[in-house]
């Protein structure tokens, strides 16, 4: 375990957060995940961070990516939310064993979750073509909302195109969720629109991986 006033290297990071899981299956499914959004990208994403502030991690699973960033950025303090209240249980637990104090988490609904405060910055990894297409407008507008004026939501997720890493990236998202979870790939056009609708100001920023997924990163300002 790292001591709280030791801030690690991403690779320790992510070492660390993957052997303190509680099983074998929660350990390879942590591996596999880091290997998709492995430190290069999870280093693109936290660029966009604050140096300090409170971050909220919507859709955040078992937490592997709040771990992540409370590890390695210790001047944020991190609030993960999730429907899945076992992952969340796994996800405290395993920030307990990793000594973490600036991460806690939530078991709620991620598209009606209403926060006490505003934050400095929200983060949501491939989490919107998870969502009900129509509700995603009016879950965005509840996201801008939650962020302080000036502050940024850092949305990732996998275009549309081209049609090859569409199939791939749906061919393994229907393995881990089944095959009635309604699944919609936003095409960069159709998303940022949406994004713009609700009062951000949007700049695309496109993740190249060797691995045959389409990831885009759209970093959202708040007015």
């Amino acid at each position: 375990m790292t001591p709280d006033n030791t801030v690690p290297d991403a690779r320790e990071a992510i070492e660390s957060i993957v052997a303190n899981q509680p099983s074998l299956v929660v350990r390879t499914y942590s591996r596999i995940r880091f290997v998709i959004l492995r430190q290069q990208f999870l280093e693109e994403i936290g660029q966009y961070f604050p140096r300090r502030g409170k971050v909220l991690d919507l859709g955040c699973g078992f937490g592997l990516f709040s771990l992540f960033y409370a590890k390695t950025k210790r001047d944020l303090t991190l609030v993960g939310v999730d429907l899945d209240s076992k992952r969340i249980a796994m996800a405290t637990e395993c920030g307990q064993r990793l000594g973490l104090t600036n991460v806690s988490y939530v078991a709620d609904n991620a598209l009606s979750w209403v926060g006490k405060e505003q934050f400095d910055a929200i983060y949501m990894l491939d989490l919107v073509h998870h969502l009900p297409r129509e509700e995603v407008p009016v879950f965005l507008r509840k996201v801008h909302d939650l962020l302080r004026p000036g502050a940024r939501l850092i949305l990732k997720d996998v275009s549309n195109q081209p049609v090859f890493k569409r199939l791939f990236t749906l061919s393994l998202d229907r393995i881990m969720v089944g095959l009635f979870e309604p699944i919609h790939y936003w095409s960069p056009r159709e998303l940022i629109a949406v994004l713009e609708s609700v009062g951000f100001e949007v700049k695309r920023h496109t993740m190249n991986d060797i691995l045959p997924y389409p990831h885009i990163v759209y970093v959202c300002q708040r007015s």
